[in-house]
């Protein structure tokens, strides 16, 4: 599946963007009156395999997602992340947020009307998830529920054939024996740290561990990863957003009056229990791999973080999913997010 067009185009559009808001130094006056960031961080992210020129495994998957202001969080948020200290760190600063995203998966070959039983099959999964976090300067904990429909109703089928059309690419013809439908769900429990340290006035390092564990009948895993970055605005946020199961930074971002940037690259290790995508439905008969129990991701990029935007670039490449695959999937990754 391909969105290279709109990807290019969106890419493009983003420093225009940043250009058209004024900076926050610019504007003093309402900085008096308007408490800056009153209005959360919205977010889009779109993940694809054509960055690696293939069209196969983990095709494609998009999150648009919204967290709220740091500034006045509502009573219940800070009551709920008090009251499940200490995974919440303490003296933390509270935000909840909203997402809707999609995930597609096929087999290396998309034109076998019915696909090899030994490849990975079509699936589809469709969701909306709320969050809640807390952070520090140095911690970040994360709480996530996801909701949605895997199977013929999460519309992979017509989202890549119709977009296939659109760019005048050979559609995938095996949609047909897709995993069934079947209502999902997933909790996800996160917690990073911010370990950042100055070389000179201009420029800093830092490290990023991280923990991670999801329950449910879509993915059960549990993860430990390591993102090392190097710029000038590494306090603005806890590395790039991505979407789950890939480490995932912070949707929000703090950044300063002035432009900056990091590079990054890491690492991420998965125990996988359960896949719905590899393993095939929980209590029906489907289409199904014999799914490989450990995974782990290698990934890089860079941030440009602007006064009111943050544009993030990400190359994943990850390892054998399931037994049968004859090659490490790869993929890349955009996010673009406004603060307002």
């Amino acid at each position: 599946m391909t969105t290279c067009k709109a990807i290019r185009w969106l890419a493009a559009l983003a420093p225009l963007l940043a250009g058209v808001l004024p900076p926050a130094a610019a504007r003093a006056e309402d900085a008096v009156t308007t408490p800056a960031y009153s209005r959360g961080t919205l977010a889009f992210i779109i993940e694809n395999d054509t960055f690696s020129g293939n069209d196969r495994y983990y095709t494609n998957g998009f999150l648009f997602a919204w967290a709220s202001p740091s500034g006045a969080p509502p009573g219940w948020t800070t009551r709920l992340t008090s009251a499940l200290a200490p995974f919440f760190p303490a003296g933390g600063t509270p935000r909840w947020g909203l997402a809707f995203g999609q995930k597609k998966y096929t087999p290396e070959d998309t034109l076998l009307r019915n696909p090899d039983p030994k490849d990975r099959p079509y699936a589809g999964w469709l969701y909306t998830a709320f969050t809640l976090s807390s952070n520090t300067d140095t911690t970040l904990a994360v709480a996530e529920l996801q909701l949605g429909v895997f199977g013929p109703s999460a519309l992979g089928r017509q989202v890549q054939n119709t977009t296939h059309d659109i760019f005048g690419i050979d559609r995938a013809y095996g949609w047909s024996y897709q995993i069934k439908d079947e209502p999902g769900v997933n909790l996800v429990l996160a917690r990073q740290w911010r370990i950042n340290r100055p070389v000179n006035d201009d420029l800093a390092i830092g490290l990023i561990p991280s923990v991670a564990a999801s329950l449910g009948n879509v993915q059960t895993y549990g993860s430990v990863g390591m993102t090392f970055r190097v710029g000038n605005a590494l306090d603005a946020d806890f590395g790039p957003p991505r979407v789950r199961p890939a480490a995932a930074g912070s949707l929000f971002f703090e950044p300063g009056e002035t432009w900056g940037w990091y590079a990054f690259a890491g690492l991420e290790g998965r125990a996988v229990g359960r896949d719905i995508s590899l393993d095939g439905n929980t209590w029906r008969d489907s289409r199904s791999v014999d799914r490989e129990d450990f995974i782990a991701d290698a990934s890089f990029g860079a941030a440009l973080v602007m006064p009111r935007a943050r544009l993030t670039a990400t190359y994943t490449i990850r390892s054998k999913e399931f037994t049968a695959q004859r090659e490490a999937a790869q993929f890349g990754s955009l996010s673009l997010a406004f603060r307002f």
